[in-house]
């Protein structure tokens, strides 16, 4: 979470006490010397991504830093996922850096938040699902309290997880509880796992299986 900022002390100890349910995304300072071997470390205490935030400004950057570089390299090699707390406007920077380092697993998180001031973009939906080409990009479709018209039963996000499905497939979709979950103004878990569960008629069971636990598996549990 963003208000421990470097300090992933909650999050291992968690896992520590239960390590057959749990795996976590840490956040590190990417600019320290010696990231890769924080990122090894933090592997065999079970972490499996790395969170970053990712604004257009921020992944413009990220093109030529060498800083990036060695952690998308380590995360390559150690097999760790990058998970990418992005805006809409970062996508087109988002694909270049994924094409530079097309061996690192990136996770997109909370379908890069497009439709969070009301509206589903069609361009921001359009570069998302550019993403679906590069085989090792992976998103999480979550938050929908925070897209669209913001009321449960999310359905009008129906026609936007229909595109990232045949973009990218189930097995690269995840559905994601989002932590602190907003639970007021009708927002609840149950409605947010029952619209991939319950209300999607164009997924099979099978796909639902995906997005729902296989996925997740197929990207932390390494």
């Amino acid at each position: 979470m963003s208000f421990y900022q470097f300090d992933n002390r909650y999050l291992l100890d968690a896992i520590a006490k239960h390590p057959a349910v749990f795996r976590g995304v840490a956040v590190i300072d990417h600019k320290t010397p010696e990231v890769g071997k924080a990122m090894r470390q933090l592997q065999r205490q079970g972490v499996a991504g790395f969170r970053l935030y990712a604004n257009a400004q921020a992944v413009g950057s990220w093109i030529d830093s060498r800083e990036i570089a060695a952690m998308w390299t380590c995360a390559a090699e150690t097999g760790q996922a990058i998970c990418l707390l992005a805006n809409p406007d970062a996508l087109p920077a988002i694909e270049r850096l994924c094409g530079l380092f097309p061996r690192t697993r990136v996770v997109i998180d909370h379908c890069a938040r497009i439709g969070m001031d009301g509206t589903i973009g069609t361009t921001d939906l359009d570069n998302l699902c550019r993403l679906g080409a590069l085989r090792q990009v992976f998103v999480k479709t979550s938050a929908f309290y925070a897209l669209g018209r913001k009321q449960a039963p999310y359905l009008d996000l129906a026609p936007m997880i229909r595109r990232l499905r045949d973009a990218f497939g189930a097995e690269r979709l995840m559905w994601g509880s989002d932590c602190p979950y907003q639970v007021e103004n009708g927002h609840t878990y149950a409605a947010s796992l029952s619209l991939i569960r319950d209300r999607l008629d164009f997924l099979t069971a099978e796909e639902k299986q995906w997005m729902l636990r296989k996925t997740a598996q197929t990207v932390y549990w390494i």
